[in-house]
């Protein structure tokens, strides 16, 4: 008998999850590029919202429903397919929790979100990961390494931390290919950074299918990380299963104040998408000049680059470098790719930084 409480085999198995670095090694504040926050911040109407009263001594709507009636304006869905989290993330685990546990596998792509794995060893799933193809997902192999244990398919849409982007009609040949007892995830965290011309269908394989989940968080382009605020949607047994196990007040009044404005002024969103959009085309073409030096961008739809190292100057020396000249970027080791950093779209300024360091350091190298 143990002398103490012992946890449980596949919850010792966990690498708990670690956040973009903020600070430098020895303690400096940096400026972050390592956790793909809007760098234009929120919308002034969100701001506004947040600094009206919240009255803090009763609880939130537990069931968000202002929030999700405006979700379902915005988006063209019946508030009643939609849960509220706290964040996209308790939305991606809760989704594991229901519909896989000791015996199954939860199946997702390489080089996928490091929350994905978390998800499936926390509900004592077996994580089965298929391999890439050019740091992207390959349906085909998602496909082929589907078996009678699978019970949940995680799909990053953009992919997070690569940036890379599967089209509708890729998205519609994985889904056709499950079984139809296994849930597909559609994690669209940076879905509204792409194009109207680009969505890929996720919303409405939702509405349509008995087993699809889209999620979606207001941290990224909607500048509202610190009030962690996701959503979902799916069939309506879905839903009915993560309201069976979310928190009971998972989303502060605050936050769902703030997520209703943000969602009323689209404008912002749109600057933020235009935005970024130039930030990381500029970006990447002045990358792609580093060429000479082992240097290169894998192409992304998303906020952010994942820069390669593959020359004389490695991640780790230009991660160094960053951080020596003020900045924090995402060196991924724990991911597989000990050569790549995800370096956060910033503002223009900061992005010309990052380019003279980086510049100084493949010279020097």
């Amino acid at each position: 008998m143990a002398d103490r409480p012992t946890m449980k085999p596949w919850i010792e198995k966990i690498h708990a999850y670690v956040p973009g670095k903020s600070k430098g090694a020895d303690g400096r504040e940096l400026i972050k590029l390592s956790a793909n926050e809007n760098p234009l911040g929120c919308s002034v109407a969100a701001l506004a919202a947040l600094a009206e009263p919240a009255g803090p001594a009763r609880y939130p709507d537990p069931d968000a429903t202002a929030l999700r009636t405006k979700i379902g304006e915005v988006h063209g869905i019946d508030p009643a397919r939609i849960v509220c989290g706290t964040g996209s993330d308790e939305l991606l685990n809760l989704a594991a929790q229901a519909f896989a546990g000791p015996g199954d596998e939860v199946l997702y792509a390489r080089f996928s979100f490091v929350v994905y794995e978390i998800a499936a060893r926390r509900c004592g799933a077996t994580p089965v990961e298929a391999p890439d193809v050019e740091y992207a997902t390959d349906v085909n192999a998602l496909l082929g390494a589907v078996t009678e244990a699978t019970r949940v398919v995680f799909l990053a849409n953009p992919n997070n931390p690569t940036g890379t982007f599967l089209p509708r009609s890729e998205i519609e040949r994985l889904h056709a290919g499950l079984p139809s007892d296994v849930l597909l995830v559609i994690d669209q965290a940076y879905g509204e950074y792409l194009d109207e011309n680009e969505d890929d269908g996720g919303i409405a394989l939702a509405t349509a299918h008995e087993n699809v989940l889209v999620t979606r968080t207001f941290s990224k382009i909607y500048g509202l990380a610190g009030e962690r605020i996701g959503w979902a949607t799916g069939a309506p047994h879905l839903i009915d299963a993560l309201n069976r196990i979310r928190g009971p007040f998972n989303v502060t009044t605050s936050g769902q104040k703030a997520a209703i404005a943000a969602l009323d002024d689209q404008a912002f969103v749109s600057q933020s998408r235009e935005a970024n959009n130039r930030g990381r085309a500029r970006f990447a073409e002045a990358i792609s000049a580093f060429g000479n030096h082992g240097l290169k961008a894998v192409p992304s739809k998303a906020n952010f680059l994942l820069v390669l190292f593959e020359g004389r100057l490695t991640a780790e020396r230009a991660l160094a470098a960053l951080a020596d000249g003020g900045y924090a970027v995402r060196h991924l080791p724990g991911q597989g790719l000990p050569q790549g950093l995800r370096i956060t779209i910033g503002t223009p300024e900061q992005m010309d930084a990052i380019l003279d360091i980086l510049r100084e350091a493949a010279e020097a190298a």
